[in-house]
């Protein structure tokens, strides 16, 4: 069953969404916590909860009926994803469905919507993204990898970087550049493209991260990777606009981890806070112990309501740019704060794997920096809400 704590339909948007948060925390709460560190810690795949997941339709809520899915959305989507990671199972490659399934189903090919969007419902397959290269960043605008056109085929050339999952997917969504590469200082346009990743001419080298994930971190190298016409998602050159259909729903659902996060954490702090006493009065008497808990509770509350939000704009066909981006920002920030306090309320123990605490710090702080940094938000912020000049 979802928390004690957050049992509140406060951030619920449609009379289903509890059942919903119901049936996700009861499925996921006979794994737990101590599950998933096993499983990271040996270096393993959560399979067993994940295929559970994908029997039950949770991995496929935001994916048409007509391709195997729930029929939902994002609302329905960041539930799943926010009550998984609120029982100690932050699962990041279901942040990644969150880009590769709106930008198949909005702009992908009948065929291309028959081949992938079932098995990406079920989980039976995996798909990961790759953008981000390492001269820039996420920035679309200094993209290198590049797609030529070689009669009915295309060439890729490139490499990409903080590539998630991908030795664990059947397939990546890359974004390359159009044409060779230019001096001229032209700017060329982008197309997205579905390339297995069994296909010759990829390779990958593993990065040495901090985070304790079942997902793994990758340089990906594009050499003369061949592909055909149909591995072409949408229209050529369109890239950058078909890429945005994934942004805001990879920040909603990036937020969505974080809240979860920052829900397990609250919970551990408060019990603990209940359990242990000192001169026989439970720390949580006191207010320095208190005060901290409860505001984290306040911030992380906010942040779940700013994601509910946003998440019924996408599903409404609304401008979420910025509640979006919001949602991410304040999520990120609740979850640090909240996590800090849960861990400084357990004092010695907190930095002990066994509560389940310490070892989530990075994946929290991933989010203050990926998918887009905090210092972006704010330039956002600042200038299309505030109306302020840009900075860059």
């Amino acid at each position: 069953m979802a928390s004690d704590l957050f049992q509140s339909s406060l951030c619920d948007t449609a009379e289903h969404h509890r059942d919903l948060r119901d049936s996700v925390s009861k499925l996921v709460s006979k794994f737990g916590r101590k599950y998933f560190q096993d499983v990271v810690n040996k270096g393993e795949q959560p399979d067993a909860l994940w295929r559970e997941l994908g029997d039950a339709g949770f991995l496929g809520v935001h994916v048409s009926e007509e391709y195997g899915g729930g029929g939902g959305g994002l609302a329905e989507l960041n539930i799943c994803i926010e009550e998984t990671a609120a029982q100690g199972c932050p699962i990041l490659a279901m942040v990644i469905s969150s880009i590769t399934a709106p930008i198949i189903g909005s702009v992908g090919t009948e065929a291309m919507k028959r081949e992938w969007l079932p098995d990406i419902a079920t989980g039976k397959r995996k798909m990961c993204f790759a953008i981000t290269e390492p001269d820039a960043g996420s920035n679309t605008h200094k993209v290198s990898t590049h797609a030529v056109r070689r009669g009915d085929r295309w060439v890729i050339n490139g490499a990409k970087y903080w590539t998630s999952d991908i030795d664990q997917s059947a397939a990546v969504m890359v974004v390359a550049r159009d044409g060779a590469p230019v001096t001229d200082g032209s700017r060329q346009g982008l197309s997205l493209f579905v390339v297995p990743t069994n296909t010759p001419g990829i390779s990958m080298t593993r990065i040495d991260a901090a985070l304790c994930t079942s997902e793994k971190q990758f340089t990906v190298f594009f050499d003369n990777v061949d592909v055909p016409e149909d591995a072409l998602i949408g229209e050529p050159g369109a890239g950058l606009k078909q890429v945005f259909a994934g942004l805001n729903p990879e920040r909603i659902a990036a937020a969505a981890i974080n809240n979860g996060i920052s829900r397990f954490a609250i919970e551990q702090g408060a019990q603990y806070a209940k359990d242990r006493s000192v001169w026989n009065t439970p720390i949580g008497a006191h207010q320095g112990v208190a005060h901290p808990l409860a505001e984290a509770y306040i911030n992380v509350q906010a942040a779940r309501l700013l994601n509910a939000r946003a998440a019924q704009l996408c599903d409404n066909g609304e401008d979420a740019a910025e509640t979006a981006n919001m949602a991410k920002f304040a999520a990120a920030e609740a979850s640090l704060k909240a996590l800090d306090q849960a861990i400084q309320v357990h004092g010695g123990n907190g930095l002990s794997n066994e509560y389940g605490l310490s070892d989530l710090w990075f994946i929290a702080r991933l989010h203050r920096t990926a998918p887009v940094s905090r210092e972006m938000i704010l330039n956002y912020v600042s200038t299309h809400s505030l109306g302020l000049p840009k900075s860059y």
